[in-house]
């Protein structure tokens, strides 16, 4: 019975046609010995050495049936394994839901990155999916900025393409940003409140952007207190953390402060700040500036949102005192600028009265 199966197992690995042996024993041989001669018997010993020769030939089938078994299993293996492809970056869209608040290329971080890609290639592949809704397309889970490092470089985006549920892009999404640290207390806030306005369980945001349940009311709390318009407007002001826009959103609280604010990100000075950090800090000292009232002191702030001086009206009088000591020459400069400054203003104040 072994010898049968050794058999069939030795046509199942290398389709073989039955031994000689074995069809000599059914086709006269034409030297065969007349039958009235019986063929004498074989030695024991020569029968022994067949059957050893017969049991190593199906140990060695043995060992060589699990080494393509092996096999079998090493090449399904790699065949389910991620592979790193290259793919033009105007096949690949973004994610469903923004993680960022602007495109800056012009930041410092962004410049970097392209100096990498240029010199040294794309090292860490992005992750997308095939475009749910548009066949032929991509769609991003984690690499915004790398795939538009490439396209600014032309060249093509190397990518792991993945198929993944809208959940598991969420949590991908997520995860790679909590690792790299690359987003700012205010693009998590607005994320998180991005995905639960889609209907994503609040467990699986938390989740997606490792946090416990009192930093998720927190992160919430500011991105429904602080616009949109107002944020993005800002940037993402990557040192700017928790404390100052959760005392940004409770400054945002009136219409007559959302309209303040309206006014400041209009200005010409916050369009030219050099940062977002710094456009933060000139809508923070606009909102906390009030208006002057008799008596009452108020600040004036700096470009970068410090408070440099206290203005004061007693009497009809204003009285301006400078918090630091000022540097050497400055009274003198100001004594100069003081007369243009004044006939400035009574042009400014005088303009519409005289076109009207």
């Amino acid at each position: 019975m072994a010898g049968q199966n050794r058999k069939n197992q030795l046509r199942a690995l290398f389709q073989t046609v039955e031994p000689v042996a074995e069809r000599a024993a059914d086709t006269p041989s034409q030297s065969a010995e007349p039958a009235s001669h019986p063929p004498a018997p074989m030695p024991e010993a020569r029968a022994r050495a067949a059957s050893g020769a017969v049991k190593a030939m199906g140990l060695s089938l043995g060992g060589l049936s699990r080494e393509i078994e092996d096999a079998r299993r090493l090449k399904e293996s790699l065949s389910a394994a991620d592979r790193v492809i290259e793919i033009e970056p105007e096949l690949i869209d973004a994610s469903f839901v923004n993680d960022r608040l602007g495109h800056d290329d012009s930041d410092e971080s962004f410049q970097t990155l392209m100096q990498s890609v240029g010199t040294s290639g794309q090292q860490v592949p992005v992750l997308v999916r095939p475009h749910p809704e548009k066949p032929g397309r991509f769609q991003t889970a984690y690499g915004h900025r790398r795939i538009r490092a490439a396209a600014r470089l032309g060249q093509r985006v190397r990518a792991i393409v993945r198929d993944l549920s809208d959940t598991d892009l969420v949590l991908a999404q997520g995860k790679e940003n909590n690792e790299r640290t690359d987003l700012s207390f205010i693009e998590r806030a607005f994320f998180a409140h991005a995905l639960i306005e889609r209907g994503f369980e609040r467990s699986v945001v938390q989740e997606a952007l490792s946090l416990h349940k009192a930093e998720m009311t927190r992160y919430l709390q500011v991105a429904e207190a602080v616009p949109l318009r107002i944020a993005s407007a800002i940037g993402p002001a990557p040192k700017i953390g928790r404390p100052r826009w959760m005392a940004v959103a409770d400054l945002l609280k009136s219409e007559a402060a959302l309209s303040k604010a309206d006014d400041e990100i209009t200005t010409e000075r916050f369009r030219a700040a050099a940062s977002s950090d710094l456009r933060f800090n000139l809508l923070f000292a606009r909102l906390q500036r009030k208006a002057v009232k008799v008596g009452q002191a108020r600040e004036v702030h700096d470009g970068e949102g410090r408070a440099v001086a206290l203005v004061s009206i007693a009497k009809g009088k204003a009285r301006v005192e400078f918090v630091d000591k000022i540097a050497d020459g400055f009274e003198d400069f100001l004594g100069e600028e003081l007369p243009k400054l004044l006939e400035r203003f009574r042009q400014g104040a005088s303009g519409p009265a005289e076109q009207g």
